[in-house]
């Protein structure tokens, strides 16, 4: 349902990334047939704000390529081999050349400009950073705060919940974000972890190269500890959207109150990277994807965006459709329309991509909401949502509970729909999944000709 045009550049380069909570900066287009990113010319194609690593670049080779070739195109940039990332998902996908992070004295854009051309090389780009930044409406939960949930122009999910559907233990959720706080007393029932891996014991049990993966994993830190204290409350309100428990007498509910939510997290103190957000997305497909213990992800979330192009992100998403995984993007905060500045990651054209935009609760769209009528899948509630958080008290380790405003929180009312959906409907793929959430859809004026559908998030006929 949503237009595959773009504009036809014979190069482009890619764009910051930013949690999808405060003003997110857009990119250049991406071609229909990419080859290469990056040029000497591209600077002023970009939408104004693009962040990105310094003296860092993700170069994917052509196979083949041999050792003297490679030294002769990182000679063009005087780089080094700062890792070479081939995930599980790469390998179980027949990639076996990954990406190269390569570091350089050169200023990024000029070194994607310089090695972009060499034969040895498919593609270059820079590798963006992604910020995390919530915003906190008002430190108190209220009676009947939670209009995502129960309001006119909520996601219907408590007429769900009146016939008895309310999720699946089976059914499992990838959040990809800061941490999130799987202890917290409204998640810890629903806190999902690896079958794979047997805690604790600095083995890695499942053989997907990380140790005492239970929780999901950090790739910014690199290490196990998927939550760190107080600093991960965007994510923890994410996942308190998706699957806070309903029904136990404390705090909220999430849009299902029975899921299992995995952790990864790529967001830290800094941003993130793209680099990092590949090795997540991936973390998710091989967790799907292999023979023993699989985990029944149908969805991650992906509560960020801000940035341009990038091939090595948009194969990633590739993989995880091929395994039957949605990946379920905020719109942005820019108030942009993202048909003339695509809002990636939401704008990729991938089949198993669904791009969320904000509601308040009077049925508008929120002010800084980015939006697109080819591009936006449909709109949910994302103003002054209340959900779970930790609290500033012994390092993070008590519960709380904010509302916050921003795409990122529409994001996982569109999630836990399709958590929703996977477990009424076991067994169906993410077309049939993205289809059902479409098509549900409730037609609202304020998304007329503003997303694909026209239409608000509706799960009381599910």
């Amino acid at each position: 349902m949503r237009s595959s045009l773009r504009r036809a550049l014979p190069v482009t380069i890619t764009g910051v990334l930013l949690a999808a909570c405060t003003p997110d900066v857009t990119g250049v287009a991406d071609p229909a047939s990419p080859v290469l990113h990056g040029a000497a010319t591209l600077p002023a194609l970009l939408h104004p704000g693009p962040q990105m690593v310094a003296n860092e670049l993700l170069v994917r080779f052509l196979p083949g390529a041999t050792g003297p070739a490679r030294s002769r195109a990182l000679a063009r940039v005087r780089g080094t081999v700062a890792e070479r990332i081939v995930t599980v998902a790469m390998r179980q996908a027949g990639d076996a050349e990954g990406v190269t992070l390569v570091r350089t004295p050169l200023p990024p854009l000029q070194a994607v400009a310089a090695i972009a051309g060499d034969s040895t090389v498919e593609y270059a780009e820079p590798n963006w950073i992604y910020q995390a930044d919530a915003v906190a409406d008002d430190p108190y939960l209220t009676d009947g705060s939670l209009w995502g949930m129960t309001g006119q122009y909520g996601s219907g999910a408590s007429a769900a919940w009146a016939q008895d559907r309310v999720g699946s233990a089976s059914v499992a959720i990838g959040i990809i974000d800061e941490g999130y706080m799987y202890t917290h007393e409204d998640l810890a029932a629903n806190a999902g972890t690896n079958p794979g891996e047997i805690a604790g014991n600095r083995v890695d049990d499942d053989g997907n190269g990380l140790v005492d993966d239970v929780w999901g994993w950090d790739f910014d830190g690199n290490n196990s500890s998927v939550f760190d204290g107080v600093a991960d409350d965007h994510g923890t309100h994410v996942a308190g959207t998706i699957g806070a428990v309903g029904g136990n007498g404390v705090g909220v509910a999430g849009m299902v109150w029975q899921v299992r939510l995995l952790g990864a997290k790529f967001l830290g103190t800094r941003g993130g990277t793209t680099a990092n957000a590949i090795k997540a997305v991936d973390y998710f497909t091989a967790l799907k994807t292999r023979g023993s213990n699989p985990v029944n992800i149908v969805a991650t979330n992906n509560s960020w965006g801000g940035g341009g192009y990038s091939q090595a992100l948009r194969d990633a998403i590739t993989r995880a459709g091929a395994a039957n995984i949605l990946f379920v993007a905020a719109a942005g905060n820019s108030a942009v329309n993202c048909d003339l500045f695509p809002c990636y990651p939401a704008a990729y054209t991938n089949a198993n991509v669904i791009a969320v935009a904000a509601l308040t609760s009077s049925g508008a769209r929120a002010s800084f909401s980015n939006f697109g009528g080819t591009t936006v899948d449909l709109g949910a509630p994302g103003s002054g949502i209340w959900s779970t958080v930790p609290l500033k008290a012994k390092r993070g380790t008590a519960s709380g509970y904010a509302a916050y405003s921003g795409t990122s929180m529409a994001t996982p009312h569109v999630t836990g729909a399709v958590a929703l959906y996977a477990a009424l409907h076991p067994g169906a793929t993410a077309a049939q999944v993205k289809a059902a959430i479409l098509g549900a859809t409730v037609p609202t004026a304020s998304l007329a000709g503003a997303t694909v559908t026209g239409g608000r998030l509706s799960v009381s006929g599910f």
